[in-house]
């Protein structure tokens, strides 16, 4: 299979940008850490357990976008050095070629659908 590494350079270069703007609008969006957030929503008069729940809930949803969105710029980083070692669009697993259709879908895997599936059972 040939595969056109500049393409999927350019994907996986795209991808990281909007990763990247991604966590920095998350991080922007909550600069203190949430005791701060719920100590400034509890100083009012009329506060309710409902504003801490919902504070704690909010910040728990962005806590886990933020880690995965990390995990997904270290694919990416790992899938540009594969592209630079010569070894991009093999299984880092069994060394079958994955799918071109799987690239296209998912530029960063690393594996194969096979190991793919096999590595989701575990």
């Amino acid at each position: 299979m040939a595969i056109d590494t500049d393409q999927f350079r350019t994907a996986l270069l795209d991808e990281r940008e909007r990763v990247e703007r991604a966590l920095a609008n998350l991080r922007e969006d909550h600069p203190g850490s949430l005791d701060e957030e719920v100590e400034e929503s509890s100083g009012t008069t009329d506060n309710h357990l409902g504003e801490t729940a919902s504070a704690t809930l909010g910040r728990e949803i962005d806590y886990t976008l933020e880690e995965n969105s990390t995990r997904l710029l270290g694919q990416i980083d790992a899938a540009l050095r594969r592209l630079d070692d010569g070894s991009y669009g093999r299984c880092t697993d069994c060394g079958a070629e994955i799918p071109h259709e799987r690239l296209e879908a998912y530029p960063w895997a690393s594996l194969c659908i096979d190991c793919k599936r096999a590595a989701e059972r575990q």
